[in-house]
């Protein structure tokens, strides 16, 4: 069975962070979320999330893929936390996916892990960084290798769908994609 971490900071988006969830969960793929505290956390329109651990308690565990939600300022604390950069940067280097929507493509960039990729994010967050190395995207999801980018709250499902497509192929995509109905 394939497993994803999912970093959940206080501000995080919580329609991204469920969809992201959810999606996989029905793909039959492990999710643990993971604090990075041991507070609940308060999602950035009031939504009250209970992370499964601390991120500490799944540092040294093996995954499969990282996916950090987006929001405001979740991202901001995602990117501001040296055990997030650390582990993106342990996953890139074992050659295992990393992904980021939203805001949080951010913390890929300042980890050092889109240099050279083509990435997307929400509207101006990418723009805004001085990445020279980084081709930046206008369209919904971004693949380059194995970093999964995508714009924001309105692409999640397009991002989640994609995830699992990475993860377990075509027709797992398809299969949890038809049961939805979109």
């Amino acid at each position: 069975m394939k497993k994803v971490l999912l970093p959940l900071a206080q501000g995080c988006e919580e329609l991204e962070a469920v969809t992201i969830i959810d999606l996989l969960r029905r793909a039959g793929i492990e999710v643990v979320t993971a604090g990075l505290d041991e507070q609940a956390v308060i999602a950035s329109r009031g939504v009250r999330l209970l992370p499964d651990v601390q991120l500490d308690d799944v540092m040294e565990q093996e995954f499969d893929m990282l996916v950090l939600p987006g929001g405001l300022p979740g991202a901001d604390h995602l990117d501001a936390d040296r055990r997030i950069h650390a582990l993106l940067q342990k996953m890139s280097q074992s050659g295992s996916y990393t992904a980021a929507i939203c805001a949080a493509p951010k913390v890929l960039a300042h980890a050092g892990l889109l240099d050279g990729k083509a990435a997307t994010g929400y509207p101006g967050v990418l723009d805004s960084m001085e990445l020279p190395a980084t081709h930046i995207s206008g369209d919904a999801v971004v693949i380059d290798g194995k970093v999964v980018t995508s714009r924001g709250p309105g692409t999640a499902m397009e991002f989640a769908l994609t995830l699992i497509a990475q993860l377990l192929g075509e027709e797992k995509r398809n299969e949890v994609e038809q049961a939805l109905v979109c």
